[in-house]
């Protein structure tokens, strides 16, 4: 069962398409650990369509990820397909990595970085 991090289904599908969008721009962001383990799957599946590289899945990860751009001229879609996936070619999953750094200061939430390997 997926983890709720205490949002409704809207509020917490646009977070994780938010934060997908950011890690394949940035290829490494810090969060709570929570949202890092959820992250970690849904980024996995989108290099993992970016692998395939078909028209179909360009347009799966289209769908789910927001249109932000990661450079001048490529868009973070351009990016997942063009130099992330290729990147991974040999390899059979497990792309990102979950690195937990302690406890936040303000309210103690438990914080992670997640990046690609």
């Amino acid at each position: 069962m997926a983890r709720k991090l205490g949002r409704t289904t809207d509020a917490r599908m646009a977070l994780l398409r938010n934060l997908a969008s950011d890690l394949i721009i940035h290829e490494r962001i810090e969060t709570t650990e929570a949202k890092a383990k959820e992250l970690k799957s849904i980024v996995d599946k989108m290099i993992t369509l970016g692998k395939r590289g078909d028209l179909h899945a360009r347009r799966q990860a289209a769908a789910f990820l927001y249109r932000k751009e990661a450079d001048d001229e490529n868009n973070v879609i351009q990016k997942l397909f063009d130099d992330v996936a290729a990147r991974y070619e040999d390899r059979q999953g497990g792309y990102t990595r979950v690195l937990k750094l302690g406890e936040r200061q303000g309210d103690g939430a438990k914080m992670a970085i997640v990046e690609l390997v």
